[in-house]
């Protein structure tokens, strides 16, 4: 299985910047894709970012699009989020995700990190 540690979280003024971190380990065959995900006060959770480890094919929410970079350090089964210009509906908790192959036959699976909390306010 995979574990999600997030780091990089916090309190940002509007227009401000941020980066988070994501570290994958534990016991995989392979990797397929890592992203982001957020979840806002009383909102379901949805997309930010994601990225497949293997090709350079990302995907962005449309609120996001233009402020928020994704990039990953494969060889270091890691994945960050620079976020710039941010506003205050961007805050949110936000997951760290990955999609890999527990072992070299088996079907995917879905890993969540515990979650870092994105504040922007003035």
């Amino acid at each position: 299985q995979v574990q999600l540690v997030e780091s990089g979280g916090g309190l940002v003024q509007p227009g401000g910047s941020q980066r988070l971190s994501c570290a994958a380990s534990g016991s995989f065959f392979r990797i397929i894709a890592m992203g982001w995900y957020r979840q806002a006060p009383g909102k379901q959770r949805e997309l930010v970012a994601t990225m497949f480890t293997t090709t350079s094919s990302t995907n962005y929410a449309d609120s996001v699009k233009g402020r928020f970079t994704i990039s990953r350090d494969n060889a270091a089964n890691t994945v960050y989020l620079q976020m710039n210009s941010l506003k205050p509906e961007d805050t949110a908790v936000y997951y760290c995700n990955a999609r890999y192959y527990p072992t070299m036959s088996g079907s995917g699976g879905d890993s969540w990190g515990q979650g870092t909390q994105v504040t922007v306010s003035s």
